[in-house]
This record gives C-alpha cells, structure tokens and sequence, in this order.
C-alpha cells in the first residue's frame, strides 16, 4: 500500500508539474529545435521498458473510467451546470468566434509571408500567402466560407507535396476547420454530424499523434529543455518526455469522449496552449492560436449529455493507444524503412 500511495503521489505531482507551468508539455518541438522526420524513431521496445509509461498510462485510463462515472452522479450534473453558466454568453458565438479566428489566423501568415500553415513549415511560393490572405477575407460572408475552407484543404495539400503525408499527419486539425468552415458556410451537416464535432474530433487526433512523437523522438526537446531549464522542473528530462506524452494523449483522448470530460479536458488544455504561450513568444502564439480557438468552441459547447458505459473508457483509451503506437511506428517504418521493435 505504501508503494502505491508513492506512486499516485509521484503522479499527481508530475501532472501537476505539466499543467501548471509553462513549458514543452504543449509547445511544439519543430518550430524551436533541430529535427529530422525520416530519423529512426526510439525503437518500441525502449519506450516501454520505461515503467512510468505503463503506470501514467494505467492511471489515465483509470481517471478517464472515474470521470465518466462522476459524470452520471450529482456531481457531474454540477459541474455541468457550472460549465453552462460559465460559457451561456459564448456558446451562441462559437461560430463567430472560428471565423474570426481563422481569419486573424490566416492573417498573421500573409504577414509572416513564407509559411504554409505552421512556423515549420516554409515556402518560398509568391502565391501561397496571397491565398492565405484570401482565405481571411472569406470568412467575413457566409457564402463564401466554402471557398476558404478549399484554400485551407489547398494548402494542407500542398503541406503534403513538400514535406510529406508523415510530416503532415502533425496537422490534420487544418482538415477538421476547413470541414467545420465549408459545412458551416452551406448550412449542412456531415450524415447527422455537427461540424464542430468534425473540427474536435480532428483536434484531437492531432493532439493523440503529438504526443507520439514525444515518445518516439525525446532527444529532439532535450535541447530546448537545457535551455528553458525551469520547464521541467528539475525532473529528469526522458521521465518528463515519457510524462508529458501521456498526459498530452490522455487529454486529447477525452476530447472524443462525454460533454463533460470533453469540456474539462478543453479546459486544461486550453491553459497549457496559453501558458506555453508565455515562455516561448510570438512563434507559439501564432502556431497554437487555431487549436486554442477549437478548444474553447469544445470548452463552451452545450451539447446534451451523451451516455457511455463507464467500463468501456479504459478499454477505448487501451484501444486508441495501441492503435496510435502501431499506426506512428509502423507507417514511419513503411514510409523510411526503420525498424519498429
């Protein structure tokens, strides 16, 4: 009992640690530190040698089983409420508010002039910021929101032809807000789904393949670890790696899951976007500024409650895990040739 009541404590203070204060548990890595996609990625065996992967992971999904349960008591129906009381002036401008984000987002790269959709990644195109300039104008009517989202989808295309489908799979979030943008602009839906729910679904399999790539490549942080040394807290940079992987994947796991704890896990998430923000300027700030505006649409969305039975989180994070674990290794084996195991 000992040992486990160390643990949990170890735990919650590393969490803590993460949450709390500003730092590369949300910052992204290639836009401040040397990198190479086609690098030979830890082998799989190494990541799972380490025993704080297989305990944080085990307590995520325990608290993923818990909050789902508290969701179905009076205690959840409080918080809920709360939640709607906090966001009852902002839910019925959540679309306004993705309009006017993309366009401030899009706004900032015809100024920047040489990035496609993210600080990584560069272009020389005379072209391309025009576009990005015309994708801003676009969210100002309706009508013609549709075109946007094509120039969204565009460039994310073109993000492919000149760094890859490996790369690229770090931004399917820009698929998710053109869907949300084009479905919105026609007043459609997708087959019964709301297009906010594309845009958070897509938001977090960004954020579920994210933090893969702390597991896989640790080494790329290190430097930018030596370098803003009050990140991490003077824990030992590969458990922080391996810690901050799981609370990034958990988090963006509940954001598929029920009203509340998808709302809460917007909520933390949302705080470490902006506190990242904080150390790491204007560069962040830009990269993020998409992703932290779908999360507070996620946080302030008023959708009924949904029902799952509480048995089934754990065994949906278990599954999401080990899909994302297989799919990151195995494609970058297919695509580069490395070895998995």
């Amino acid at each position: 009992m000992r040992a486990i009541r160390f643990n949990l404590t170890r735990i919650a203070q590393t969490a803590a640690v993460l949450t709390l204060t500003p730092g590369i548990a949300q910052a992204h890595v290639k836009w401040f530190a040397h990198y190479s996609v086609p690098q030979q990625p830890m082998p799989l065996h190494q990541v799972f040698t380490a025993t704080t992967f297989w305990q944080y992971n085990a307590t995520a999904a325990l608290l993923l089983w818990l909050l789902t349960v508290l969701e179905r008591q009076q205690l959840g129906a409080v918080v809920m409420r709360s939640l709607d009381r906090l966001s009852a002036g902002f839910e019925p401008r959540i679309e306004a508010l993705y309009r006017g984000g993309t366009a401030v987002f899009f706004t900032a790269l015809w100024v920047l002039g040489d990035i496609i959709l993210t600080p990584e990644l560069k272009t020389d195109s005379p072209i391309i910021p025009w576009l990005q300039a015309a994708i801003a104008l676009s969210m100002f009517w309706r009508r013609t929101m549709p075109f946007g989202a094509l120039g969204i989808a565009f460039l994310y295309a073109y993000g492919v032809y000149a760094y890859g489908i490996f790369h690229m799979l770090d931004y399917p979030i820009f698929l998710g807000l053109a869907a949300y943008l084009a479905l919105t602009g026609l007043e459609l839906d997708c087959f019964g789904v709301r297009p906010l729910d594309i845009a958070r679904w897509m938001a977090a399999l960004t954020l579920m393949w994210a933090a893969m790539e702390k597991w896989a490549y640790p080494e790329w942080t290190y430097p930018v670890l030596t370098s803003h040394p009050e990140i991490a807290m003077d824990l030992n940079p590969h458990f922080y790696m391996i810690s901050a992987g799981v609370l990034e994947f958990a988090l963006a796991f509940s954001l598929l899951w029920t009203p509340l704890v998808r709302r809460l896990a917007a909520l933390v998430l949302s705080i470490m976007f902006v506190s990242a923000v904080l150390d790491f300027g204007k560069i962040d700030a830009i990269g993020h500024s998409m992703i932290i505006v779908i999360l507070i649409g996620v946080l302030v969305d008023e959708e009924p409650s949904t029902r799952h039975r509480s048995w089934l989180a754990p065994v949906a994070y278990g599954g999401a895990l080990t899909i994302y674990l297989a799919a990151y290794w195995g494609f970058h084996a297919a695509l580069y040739g490395t070895m998995i195991w």
